[in-house]
């Protein structure tokens, strides 16, 4: 995907039958952190529901659900200068929003662990989201990729972008 074809989305991933499935959410929730978090939580899922979002060449947005739990990572704080999202995510980490002078650098927010179990290690995950060269779209398929589910979550991309 080029920088003009840089989407919105938001996919939903979750358990059923021991196989993962991914399906596409509405556009929208790609603005609204607490409905994302709301839409993940009506999944049935054999465990956690795991949401991921793209904002156009920007930055991205994984969440972890299970339950009343729910583990957040940003991939850019700078963002929250720009997007409602990650103003959102960083309020719900109570993590405060940069002043533009402060930061001249790509630093993530949230937990760099929140795929740990799944085999996505910390540092793994911080290196693929300070890799200026990706966009979001392909951090997220590569995320999806190294836990498990990349046929689902390209199936789910794909009905997005038709």
């Amino acid at each position: 995907m080029t920088d003009v074809d840089a989407l919105d989305f938001a996919i939903v991933v979750y358990r059923e039958d021991d196989r993962w499935e991914a399906e596409m959410l509405p556009v929208g929730l790609t603005a609204d952190l607490h409905g994302l978090i709301h839409a993940l939580r009506q999944q049935p899922s054999m465990g956690a529901t795991i949401g991921l979002v793209a904002v156009g060449d920007d930055f991205f947005v994984a969440l972890r659900v299970f339950g009343e739990r729910v583990d957040v990572f940003l991939s850019d704080i700078t963002a929250a200068w720009d997007w409602p999202l990650a103003q959102q995510v960083l309020e719900f980490l109570d993590v405060p929003v940069p002043e533009e002078e402060d930061l001249d650098m790509v630093l993530p927010a949230g937990d760099l662990s929140i795929f740990a179990d799944l085999g996505l290690d910390e540092m793994e995950l911080g290196a693929l989201s300070g890799d200026l060269e990706l966009l979001p779209d392909e951090v997220l398929s590569s995320i999806a990729a190294r836990l498990g589910f990349s046929q689902p979550f390209e199936r789910a991309v794909d009905s997005a972008i038709g």
